[in-house]
C-alpha cells in the first residue's frame, strides 16, 4: 500500500461532540489510502452555517458509550417500513448488486423487537413491585419485595446491556442497504442506461486531431511528468492560459448558476469520516476512492456534497427556509483505486481536482422537480459551450447507495475517441437527511394540547437532498481542448468564457 506523508502544523479536532476541543499534534501524520469508490433571496439560506437565525434548531450533542464497539453515528432507518416491504427490498438490493445481507437486518431487528418488549415487561414488573412497597407490609412480605425488586434490577441491567448491543449491530448491519429505486429507472448494467436526450453531433475535422494530453504539452498548458516527480501518478500542474481557463470556467459556471437562485459556498476539503459515511461513501474497505488521514478520524473530501450535506447537520428546519440551493467550490480527492488504462489517461481520472458542486436541500413533495431543475442547469451549461452530449437515465446496477436515480451526462471527446462522463445528477430522497439527521417542522398551525395553553408542534420530518456537478474542470478542459482545437494547433476559446479570460479568444502556440 502506497503512503504518503502529511504533516500537520496546526491543531487536530480529537471529539465528536458539540464543542470543539484542540489538540496540539507534533508528530508526523501519515496520510495513507484505504483501499476501495449571488442572486439575493427573500428566503434565509445559511441558517445554520453562519449564524444563528431562527430558522434552525439545533438539536443538542448527546454523550454516548465509551465503548468502542459502538457505532459513532446512527441512522433513522425505518426498520418497521422495510420488513413490511421485505420483496420489494430485496428485488432492489439485487437489481442495484447490493451486498447488503437483508435477512440478517431483518432477523436482527425480530430480535430487538422482541428483547425489547422483555425489558418493558420486566420495568412493569419492577414498577409494580416498586408500588406494592408504598403500602403498609409485614415484614416478611417486604423483605420478600425487596428480594424480588433486587433480581428484576440485576435482569434489567443485563437485557438493557443486551439490547443496547443488538441495536448497535442491527444498525452496523442495515446501513449497507442501499436506498430505493424510481420506478422509471432502467434495471440492469450500466449498458441498459436510457437517453434522455442528446444535443448537438460530434465535430467533423479536416485534419488530423490531437488528443487533450498532446495538445496541452504542444501549448505548454499541461505538465504531467514534473507533477509525477512531485506527487506521483495522476497529479498535473496546469500552465499559462489553462489556469485562465481553468479560473474562467469556474467563475462563469458560478455566475450562471447563482442566476438560477444558488447560494455559492467554499467548503472545507477535510471532512470527519463519520460526515464521508453518513453521505453513503465508503472511507473505509477494499475499492474506497477516499483518501484518510492516518491516525485521525478525517478524510478528503471526494465531492463538495459531502461537507455541504454536512452544514445542516442535526437541525430542525422551518420549513420556510426550504429549498436551500447551493453551489459550492472546492477541490476533490480520489484516489481512484483500480483505474487504469488508456480511457482514464491524461486529465480524465486523477487523484485532485477543482469542481462546482450544486446541493439542494427541500421538501418531500418537490425533489422530483428539483432534480429536473439541476439536470436542465446542467445541459443549458453545457450547451452554451457548444459541447455535444447525451444524458443518461442510468441503471440500477450503475446506482451508488444514496440515489434513488441518477442521470449522467456524457459529451464526446474527439481525441479520446469516446464518450466520456462530465457530470451526474442524483436525487437521494431521505437516505442522506436520515443519516445526517437534517428534518423540517410544517407550518401548519400548532394543534391546542391537552393542558389549557400548551401547544402540540407538528410533527417534524425529513428533507430530500439532491446534488449535481455543475463543472467538474479536468474533464470539462478534455472536452474544450479536443473540441475546439484548430489545424494550426491553436484552441479557441468558447465565447461565453471568454469575458472571464480577459478577452482571450485564442490560445496559440508559443515560439521561441
Amino acid at each position: 500500500m502506497g503512503l504518503h506523508k502529511l504533516r500537520l502544523a496546526a491543531a487536530v479536532p480529537v471529539t465528536f461532540s458539540s464543542r470543539l476541543f484542540l489538540k496540539p499534534f507534533t508528530n508526523t501524520l501519515t496520510l495513507g489510502l484505504f483501499s476501495r469508490h449571488l442572486q439575493p433571496r427573500n428566503k434565509p439560506l445559511l441558517v445554520r452555517a453562519f449564524s444563528a437565525s431562527a430558522a434552525v434548531q439545533d438539536i443538542p450533542a448527546t454523550q454516548t458509550s465509551d465503548s468502542s464497539a459502538r457505532p459513532l453515528w446512527k441512522a433513522a432507518i425505518d426498520f418497521k417500513w422495510i420488513r413490511d416491504n421485505k420483496e420489494a427490498v430485496e428485488i432492489n438490493i439485487r437489481n442495484r448488486n447490493s451486498n447488503a445481507n437483508l435477512e440478517a437486518v431483518l432477523q436482527l431487528y425480530e430480535n430487538m423487537v422482541n428483547l425489547q418488549k422483555e425489558v418493558e415487561r420486566l420495568r412493569e414488573e419492577r414498577n409494580n413491585v416498586a408500588k406494592k412497597m408504598k403500602g403498609k407490609l409485614e415484614p416478611s412480605e417486604r423483605e420478600r419485595l425487596v428480594e424480588e425488586g433486587k433480581n428484576l434490577k440485576e435482569s434489567l441491567v443485563t437485557l438493557e446491556e443486551d439490547l443496547v448491543k443488538l441495536k448497535d449491530e442491527l444498525q452496523h448491519v442495515a446501513q449497507s442497504i442501499p436506498n430505493m429505486t424510481h420506478p422509471d429507472v432502467p434495471v440492469g448494467g450500466e449498458d441498459s442506461s436510457a437517453i434522455r436526450q442528446e444535443v448537438g453531433s460530434p465535430r467533423e475535422f479536416s485534419f488530423p486531431i490531437k488528443d487533450h494530453l498532446q495538445l496541452g504539452k504542444d501549448l505548454d498548458l499541461i505538465d504531467f511528468d514534473s507533477a509525477a516527480e512531485v506527487s506521483g501518478s495522476k497529479f498535473f500542474y496546469l500552465k499559462n492560459e489553462a489556469v485562465l481557463l481553468e479560473m474562467a470556467l469556474l467563475n462563469w459556471t458560478l455566475s450562471q448558476v447563482m442566476k438560477k437562485g444558488y447560494t455559492p459556498l467554499t467548503t472545507p476539503e477535510i471532512v470527519r469520516s463519520s460526515i464521508v459515511e453518513k453521505c453513503g461513501f465508503q472511507p473505509r474497505g477494499d475499492n474506497t476512492q477516499v483518501y484518510s488521514i492516518d491516525g485521525t478520524d478525517q478524510c478528503l473530501i471526494g465531492t463538495a456534497e459531502i461537507p455541504v450535506g454536512g452544514i445542516h447537520m442535526d437541525s430542525i428546519l422551518l420549513e420556510s427556509a426550504l429549498p436551500l440551493k447551493y453551489i459550492a467550490f472546492s477541490h476533490c480527492f480520489r484516489t481512484e483505486a483500480g483505474a487504469a488504462g488508456a480511457a482514464t489517461k491524461g486529465l480524465y481520472r486523477v487523484h485532485q481536482f477543482s469542481k462546482a458542486e450544486m446541493f439542494v436541500i427541500c421538501q418531500p413533495e418537490d425533489s422530483e422537480s428539483f432534480h429536473q431543475e439541476l439536470i436542465q442547469i446542467e445541459e443549458d451549461l453545457f450547451t452554451s459551450l457548444g459541447l455535444h452530449f447525451k444524458t443518461l437515465d442510468m441503471a440500477t446496477a450503475d446506482l451508488g447507495a444514496p440515489a434513488y436515480r441518477k442521470f449522467d451526462i456524457e459529451a464526446w471527446m474527439p481525441g479520446l475517441g469516446r464518450f466520456g462522463e462530465i457530470s451526474s445528477a442524483s436525487n437521494c430522497t431521505d437516505y442522506q437527511s436520515r443519516r445526517l439527521g437534517i428534518r423540517y417542522r410544517p407550518s401548519e398551525p400548532p394543534q391546542t394540547g391537552p393542558k389549557k395553553g400548551k401547544a402540540n408542534l407538528p410533527a417534524t420530518k425529513f428533507v430530500h437532498t439532491l446534488n449535481a456537478t455543475a463543472c467538474a474542470v479536468p474533464r470539462m478542459m478534455v472536452c474544450l481542448l479536443e473540441n475546439y482545437q484548430q489545424e494550426d494547433g491553436s484552441v479557441v476559446i468558447p465565447e461565453p468564457l471568454r469575458p472571464f479570460m480577459g478577452g482571450i479568444e485564442l490560445i496559440k502556440p508559443k515560439h521561441k
